[in-house]
């Protein structure tokens, strides 16, 4: 089930599951994945996009593997607030993940995700082709950090 409400989606997540977090672009889908607690978030790989049956079976693979109990899908809306194509595109991906799968997918608002990103392996020293590697995972591990932080407070707020 997709839910636009944040607060809806925290509900909806069962106990001492893993979620996956996924940073979708038009090339690669990075994703991270949680401990069972939902506390901290690990990149974990970066798909490269095919078509997306092929990209779904992958996803699908590591929810098995995971024993994830939902998804959490970056949400690209503009500095704005407002949505475009991209988000759009995002949308789309969700409602056809969506019927592969009973898993609860929710969005969380990834503006700058890939600047933190980027910035945090700069820091560490990390090259320009390992950065391109990594970027997207590593993406998708602060998104789906910012939302195990705003779950974590709903939980004790």
């Amino acid at each position: 089930m997709i839910h636009d409400v944040f607060e809806e989606f925290a509900t909806s997540l069962p106990q001492h599951r893993a979620l996956m977090g996924l940073d979708l672009g038009d090339k690669t889908v990075g994703v991270a994945v949680s401990d069972l607690m939902g506390t901290v978030a690990t990149p974990l790989e970066t798909v490269r996009r095919k078509k997306f049956t092929l990209d779904a079976a992958r996803l699908l693979e590591i929810i098995a593997g995971r024993n994830v109990g939902g998804i959490v899908l970056g949400l690209p809306r503009n500095m704005d607030g407002s949505e475009g194509p991209r988000c759009q595109k995002t949308r789309a991906f969700a409602r056809n993940l969506g019927r592969l799968t009973e898993l609860s997918i929710g969005f969380w608002d990834e503006r700058l995700s890939t600047v933190a990103a980027e910035r945090a392996l700069l820091e560490a020293d990390t090259s320009r082709k390992r950065r391109s590697e990594v970027i997207d995972h590593v993406a998708a591990s602060y998104i789906l950090q910012g939302a195990l932080d705003r779950l974590a407070h709903l939980k004790n707020g």
